[in-house]
């Protein structure tokens, strides 16, 4: 298998056999499995990934069964960036496991949840909460009752870097990274630093931009379903080059970025496709991820959220052992953990690990939002 891929890959690809883990596995010598294949593998078998099913992309509390969730998103994500990684001979197994595990931190409620947490986590003196920094945390924290899943360098550093909402038109490997040079960029986000770091690998550059692909015209697909927006009010800017349905969007940007990444050491867009997504990204900001109809129950979501955060916290410090935390988080968690996590860090990651549901039915019936539809 290594052997094939040193024949068949691109020169600019990252090969399996320079996997990096944080603790060693004598048995992975003799798997089958690549480095990175493994890695798909136990993502695709952890909770966090179970998860996924009921947790919502951007429109949450909304009756409607053809509504993207997260496990259609990140499907959407993989098959889009290792189409393109195929056609630039990068490594499409590494290129999984960054794509189906890159959303796994994400909170209830998605970018709204994600917004409230941040402030509590950052009241509590733990940090900002951020999402692709939880992913991370769940896989090689929380996972396997606190042991982790011992993922692979390059897979946690795509994870940790996928962030699709940053506009770039191209990106650039920061190679050479270590798990303390990853380690040290996740606590600066936590910390308030504005920018994303790069990818370590051209893998990782694929997913990163295919992430963006994944949500734009779905996104823009799903708001017309639900009646937020019409199709004649797309941007000329956009549509002039990109086509106004979903399909043809990511088809024209997927035929770009292969046209302009062949055989070179980065990953990007063709200046006219760059202008145009921008233009697609603002009219999606500016009419459907601030759209009123969307933002009705926020602060319902806000006061669930601060309500939660305080009762598990107070559960933790008093001991109850009859409280959730205790009985469907912490029963069975490692030592490791337990000794690693003050109560807030606990309480973050039970609550940004359930899913929408889940939240709910922990809420007082009386105060729960009502759905949209």
């Amino acid at each position: 298998m290594l052997a094939t891929e040193a024949a068949h890959l691109s020169p600019l690809a990252t090969l399996s056999h320079t996997a990096i883990r944080q603790k060693e596995e004598p048995r992975l010598v003799d798997d089958y499995r690549t480095g990175f294949a493994l890695d798909v593998d136990r993502v695709l078998h952890s909770l966090a990934y179970t998860r996924y099913i009921d947790k919502t992309q951007v429109f949450s509390l909304v009756k409607n069964d053809h509504i993207t969730h997260r496990v259609l998103h990140v499907q959407l994500v993989s098959k889009i960036a290792r189409t393109i990684g195929r056609y630039l001979r990068l490594n499409e197994d590494l290129i999984e496991a960054i794509a189906l595990g890159h959303d796994l931190g994400h909170p209830p409620f998605g970018h709204a949840g994600e917004k409230v947490l941040a402030t509590l986590c950052e009241e509590h003196g733990i940090g900002a909460f951020c999402h692709n920094v939880q992913s991370v945390q769940f896989l090689e924290q929380v996972e396997k009752n606190g042991m982790g899943w011992n993922l692979t360098l390059q897979t946690l550093d795509g994870i940790f870097c996928h962030d699709g909402e940053v506009h770039r038109q191209t990106l650039t490997p920061e190679r050479d990274k270590t798990f303390q040079i990853l380690f040290a960029q996740m606590d600066r986000q936590k910390n308030g630093a504005s920018k994303t770091p790069s990818p370590m690998t051209l893998e990782g550059c694929v997913m990163r931009v295919a992430d963006t692909i994944g949500y734009i015209g779905r996104d823009m697909e799903d708001a017309i379903r639900l009646g937020l927006i019409t199709r004649n009010a797309l941007p000329r800017a956009a549509t002039d080059h990109l086509g106004n349905t979903n399909g043809t969007i990511v088809y024209h940007l997927v035929s770009d970025v292969i046209e302009n990444s062949h055989g070179r050491s980065h990953v990007g867009f063709s200046q006219t496709m760059a202008d145009a997504l921008l233009a697609l990204k603002q009219f999606n900001y500016r009419y459907i991820y601030y759209h009123p109809k969307l933002k009705q129950n926020g602060q319902v979501i806000k006061t669930l959220f601060e309500m939660l955060f305080h009762r598990f916290l107070d559960d933790l410090t008093k001991a109850n052992v009859s409280s959730p935390i205790f009985q469907h988080f912490l029963d069975g968690k490692t030592k490791r953990y337990r000794d690693q996590h003050q109560p807030a860090e606990v309480v973050r990651d039970f609550i940004a690990g359930m899913t929408d549901q889940y939240f709910l039915a922990q809420s007082p019936k009386h105060i729960r939002p009502i759905p949209i539809g």
